[in-house]
Parts: C-alpha cells; sequence; structure tokens
C-alpha cells in the first residue's frame, strides 16, 4: 500500500509539476499584504474546490482550513501549514513574473510555501485511502507581530489536530536539501521602545536639566549590555537597537527622545523572564538621570522548538526525495509564527532548501530575492510523505 501510494504521488508530480511552477508565479505575481489576502485566497480555494474539497475560509475573510482523508472516527489528525502573505517591500529582481504590485513582494518564499501546500492538497486528494485525517491551514498574515497564527487558533482550526508541521525556504541551503533539527530552530521576537522626556535646556548648564541624550546613551549601552549578564548565554539571547532619536541642536539638550530595538532569544523559559527584566534594568539605568521615560514592551512569539517525534517524522518524510536530503540546520535569530501552533500541539518546521548552488544566495526579506523552482516538487513530496508515512501520528 506504501508502494502504491509512493507511485501515485510520484505520477501526479509527473503530471503537475508545470502547474506548480504557474501557481507560484500566479501568486509571486500578485502579492498580497497581511490580511489582504482576498485574491490568493479565493485562488487556492478555486483549486481546492475544483479538486472536490471543501475548502472552509477563516472568520476574517482571508486564509482558510480544509480537512482530507478519514474523519475523526480514524482519531486525530495530522496538520499542515504555508503562510500566504506577502512584504512591504519594492522587488528588484526583473523577473518576467516579478510583483505587479508597487511596493508589496513575495521576498520571503510565502508564494512557494502556499503552493507546495497546495499541490500537496491536490495530491493527496487523488489517493482514496489516506491513512490519517489531514487538516490544511493556509494561514494569513505571518509577516505582523503577534502574528496571524493567532487568529487562526483562535478560530478553532487546532481542534482535533494531534501535530502540526510546516516547510519554510531557506536560501543557504542547495534546492534538494531539507534541514531539521531537535529543539529551537527560531528565536523568540519583542519589541522594545522606549520614549523619554526631559525639560530640556542648554547644553552649557547641563547641571540645571536633565540630559536627555546621556540618559539615552546610559541605555544603548546599559540595557544589552547588563541583559548579557544576567541570561544564560547559552540561550542565544540578543538585544539589538534599530533606531534612535533625540535632539537637533548641537546645544541645545533635546526634551522628547525615542529608542527602538529588538530582544530575541531561542530559550522558552527565558522568553517569559525578558519583560520584567527589562523594565528593572531600564528603570535602574535612567532613575539616576532624572529623565522621565516610558517603556513599551511588545511581546513577539515563541521560539518554535520541534519536539523530537515530529522531528523524527519529519526526517523520514525527508529522506523519501533521495540520500542527499536531509542536512542539519542551525537556530535562526528570526521570530516566525508557527510557534503559536506549537502552544498548542507538538509538531515540527524544517528548512527547505531553495538556492540553486550557483551564484549569490539572496537572502530573505531582500528586494532581489528568488528562488529555485525546483524546490516545490521537492517540497510536495516532503509534506505528503509525512502523511503517507503515518499510519498513526501517535507514537507508540
Amino acid at each position: 500500500m506504501v508502494s502504491a501510494r509512493a507511485e501515485a504521488l510520484e505520477s501526479w508530480l509527473a503530471e503537475h509539476t508545470g502547474d506548480l511552477v504557474q501557481w507560484r508565479r500566479h501568486i509571486h505575481a500578485n502579492p498580497e499584504l497581511s490580511r489582504t489576502e482576498f485574491a490568493t485566497t479565493e485562488f487556492i480555494a478555486s483549486w481546492l474546490t475544483k479538486a472536490g474539497l471543501t475548502p472552509q475560509v477563516l472568520p476574517g475573510g482571508t486564509g482558510l482550513i480544509c480537512d482530507i482523508g478519514p474523519g475523526l472516527e480514524a482519531g486525530p489528525r495530522i496538520a499542515l501549514r504555508a503562510d500566504i502573505d506577502a512584504l512591504p517591500l519594492q522587488e528588484f529582481t526583473g523577473l518576467g513574473f516579478a510583483s505587479t504590485v508597487p511596493g508589496v513582494s513575495h521576498a520571503c518564499g510565502h508564494d512557494a510555501h502556499t503552493t507546495i501546500l497546495l499541490g500537496t492538497a491536490l495530491a493527496l486528494a487523488q489517493m482514496p485511502d489516506l491513512p490519517v485525517g489531514v487538516r490544511l491551514i493556509f494561514q494569513p498574515a505571518e509577516e505582523v507581530m503577534p502574528g496571524g497564527a493567532i487568529d487562526v487558533v483562535a478560530a478553532g482550526a487546532m481542534a482535533d489536530v494531534e501535530r502540526v508541521f510546516a516547510l519554510h525556504c531557506d536560501p543557504r541551503l542547495a534546492v534538494g536539501k531539507v534541514g531539521i533539527r531537535v529543539g529551537a530552530i527560531t528565536s523568540a521576537a519583542d519589541t522594545v521602545e522606549l520614549v523619554l522626556d526631559s525639560p530640556g535646556g542648554h547644553t552649557s548648564r547641563p547641571h540645571l536639566t536633565s540630559d536627555l541624550v546621556y540618559a539615552i546613551g546610559s541605555v544603548i549601552t546599559g540595557l544589552p549590555g547588563l541583559l548579557s549578564r544576567r541570561i544564560d548565554p547559552r540561550t542565544s539571547t540578543v538585544m539589538v537597537w534599530g533606531a534612535v532619536s533625540a535632539g537637533k541642536a548641537p546645544n541645545a539638550i533635546p526634551q522628547t527622545g525615542m529608542l527602538t530595538g529588538t530582544v530575541r532569544t531561542g530559550d522558552h523559559a527565558t522568553w517569559a523572564l525578558l519583560e520584567p527584566m527589562v523594565r528593572e534594568i531600564v528603570e535602574g539605568l535612567l532613575a539616576p538621570t532624572g529623565v522621565r521615560y516610558q517603556l513599551n514592551y511588545r511581546r513577539g512569539v515563541p521560539p518554535v522548538v520541534n519536539d523530537e517525534h515530529s522531528t523524527r517524522m519529519f526526517e523520514d518524510a525527508i529522506k523519501t526525495v533521495g540520500p542527499q536530503a536531509l542536512a542539519d540546520t542551525p537556530q535562526s535569530g528570526g521570530g516566525e509564527d508557527f510557534s503559536w501552533y506549537l502552544e498548542q500541539v507538538p509538531g515540527a518546521m524544517a528548512r527547505l532548501g531553495v538556492w540553486s548552488g550557483e551564484g549569490d544566495q539572496l537572502d530573505l526579506h531582500q528586494p532581489t530575492f528568488d528562488l529555485d523552482e525546483r524546490a516545490l516538487a521537492v517540497g510536495v513530496r516532503v509534506l505528503s510523505n509525512i502523511v503517507l508515512g503515518q499510519g498513526n501520528p501517535t507514537p507508540a
């Protein structure tokens, strides 16, 4: 039976690999920002409906879920997730199918993620006897914190789901390779915004006011430094400022200023400690200066932490691609809202190689990002074989 399913998958890919490329190029040329993915949702739903499936659009009007295979009488389902939104970034690839929407592009590979899950859905739909039920999750709004996954979970998408899996494009892995690791594969990502104000004054008389620029400098160096002394360095925790503003004149102490940055960690327990620790340190640094402040700490997403059993399931599926397909992957400092699903059930995310093996490795979130479209069929094989290789997703 397993061999017959594998043959059916390869037969589907032989017939439809060209379709995968066309779907990806259509989605790439017509990107939509987070929570406005109406046309993308309609495109996905139309293909699922043609295959005899019954997609359910999520309450916000973008994104959808769709069940395939045995019902709940056969046990809990496996969920497969893809994100469908684009970035507010102008594309400069020069591709013939480049974005037609000014200032918006699929520079993170979500067009590929969506295409791969759509292909997986249609390949599985033509198999009469799947060994386990499958829930497809086409998720909106991954690119905005704290992420559209929260809305998907709130809509009940994880009900009766036992495990969840996802792929993410990796331009540092060659096409044909898929990277996996047990434990944290991404990091928690929070935003720190500090707004400061003081009476201001003349730079010749700093003793008569509160020196706001000096206070900012104390926090710029002090907060990252003290965090590095109070948190175990093995948690891969890092605080980096991204923007600072205060004053215009060289001889005037400004009245207002602002600092914004991110704090990231690969450790779930540390993530829970960061906000109170940041508040304590900022208070200690600014109290002697007399500068007033408002600290806005915005929690982003937890780290994606792959559980061991789900990772082994992924590994088995990756090995079906070829003997050299399985690769290790380091933990990323980036955030991914797939982590919200893992707050509900165990699961795993893997890195899909999309580098052609020639030329520059074009990074994600860059206006020149592109991918080798041979990776689309690789992704369909991997996700499909997570399902086809498992008669029961529950560990013995």
